[in-house]
């Protein structure tokens, strides 16, 4: 009995209907949008990140130590967030 039930439950996936996948109407211009901001957002990333570079070469020439490394790992926490919630915004309206 109960490995007829587990045949059952395992032939379940395979009888469920598979649509093709369509973007939903009106919604190109927050496509639109939603890439320009990632762009944005990742040029913003790009540059604090070169501005860490860049406090991280002057406290070395000072000889501070290297509590930036908190600082870069933050913000490159932030572009791997920023292109996962696209992603998956994309992944979830259909475009």
């Amino acid at each position: 009995m109960m490995l007829t039930t587990v045949v059952e439950l395992a032939a379940l996936p395979a009888q469920m209907p598979d649509p093709a996948p369509i973007q939903p109407p009106n919604t190109g211009g927050f496509i639109a949008v939603m890439g320009m901001a990632k762009w944005v957002a990742l040029a913003i990333c790009g540059l604090a990140i070169v501005i860490a570079g860049a406090r991280m070469a002057i406290s070395h020439n000072r000889g501070d130590g290297g509590e930036h490394m908190g600082t870069l790992g933050k913000i490159l926490m932030g572009v791997i967030i920023i292109t996962g919630g696209v992603s998956i915004l994309g992944f979830i309206i259909g475009s």
